[in-house]
């Protein structure tokens, strides 16, 4: 049981090194990966904690502002073709000019 602790452990310490070394400025409060890296690796179990409480702080604070749940703002995500009202405004008025400006959706006059 106690290896299980250990191994536990360690592999909390790996994530949180590889996320420290993915997270944006602001996810680390502004302060450099460095630091937080050697905050984790010399006192493993308070810097996992403090590191995890800090992440778990930011990321739900950016789904909170951006409406989500995808932790970037809303500004700051693309949206895909079928969500953006100016692509599918464009897409009818490319199929309307193709079917030679009839508005209606009957067939043709003859």
């Amino acid at each position: 049981m106690r290896n299980l602790a250990v191994l536990l452990l360690i592999g909390l310490t790996v994530y949180c090194v590889f996320d420290i070394v993915r997270s944006s400025h602001d996810e680390r409060l502004g302060v450099h990966p460095a630091l937080w890296v050697l905050l984790v690796l010399l006192v493993p179990l308070v810097g996992v904690v403090v590191w995890l409480a800090v992440r778990w702080s930011r990321r739900t604070a950016y789904a909170g502002e951006a409406g989500g749940t995808t932790g970037i703002p809303r500004r700051q995500r693309t949206a895909g073709p079928d969500d953006d009202p100016d692509f599918l405004r464009g897409l009818d008025e490319d199929r309307k000019r193709a079917d030679g400006g009839s508005t209606s959706d009957g067939p043709p006059p003859s």
